[in-house]
């Protein structure tokens, strides 16, 4: 082997190791590009779902507006029942009268009336219930059937009265089973407690084909 001198050596070794260098730093860039995408990514800013708004959870009241923007309100036909309801006639502020018949054709008419005897201002509004009974209280003949007609509230001050039509054929006319009630009852709209009218009208049909009894919605005053 040849000898060489120190400062040859130290020459030879600093190109060896530059050349290790070199190659090493290839490599590094070689890598880079396939991780590069990963870091680069890595690196984007985090994808963030739209802000969302929570409805409030206090409940909706009348004319509260939900977040699609409908509006929740009370149904205008459930606020007119509540007042009727709340101002309505009871049965111990009235009293129960029938007014004089009105015959026609067979037909007989009588206008059943409710008077206001309270002190203060109530309403009426539908169709009363009546019902022939005799003397021990037992009913004569079905419910009366009601007439067709358009309820409307009748507002009754003290002294005030409103009406309604009974009607039926008379029996002697129809051919109808007929008894001689001893009363008649009758019953204002959503009340429970009937009033109690003696019955002057003579024979009325309870039974058969043309026993029908009918009754018309409430109106002002005592009769047509």
């Amino acid at each position: 082997m040849a000898n060489t001198s120190p400062a040859a050596r130290r020459a030879a070794l600093l190109a060896g190791t530059a050349a290790v260098l070199g190659a090493l730093t290839a490599c590094g860039a070689d890598g880079g590009a396939t991780a590069g995408g990963t870091t680069g990514a890595a690196r984007q800013s985090p994808v963030t779902s739209p802000p969302t708004t929570t409805a409030s959870s206090a409940p909706a009241g009348p004319g509260a507006q939900s977040p699609s923007g409908a509006v929740a309100s009370d149904t205008a036909g459930s606020a007119s029942a509540s007042a009727r309801a709340g101002g309505r006639c009871h049965s111990s502020e009235l009293r129960a009268s029938v007014g004089r018949v009105d015959p026609g054709a067979g037909q007989r008419n009588y206008p059943v009336v409710l008077t206001n005897v309270s002190s203060r201002t109530c309403t009426l509004y539908g169709y009363p219930g009546a019902a022939f009974v005799d003397a021990s209280g037992r009913q004569l003949g079905p419910d009366p059937r009601r007439a067709p007609g358009s309820p409307e509230t009748v507002t009754l001050p003290p002294g005030r009265s409103a009406w309604a039509g009974l009607s039926f054929a008379g029996p002697e006319v129809s051919g109808a089973r007929a008894a001689t009630p001893a009363a008649l009852l009758l019953t204002p709209p959503d009340e429970r407690d009937a009033l109690e009218v003696p019955w002057k009208g003579g024979r009325v049909p309870v039974g058969g084909t043309a026993s029908t009894v009918t009754l018309t919605v409430l109106d002002a005053g005592t009769g047509p």
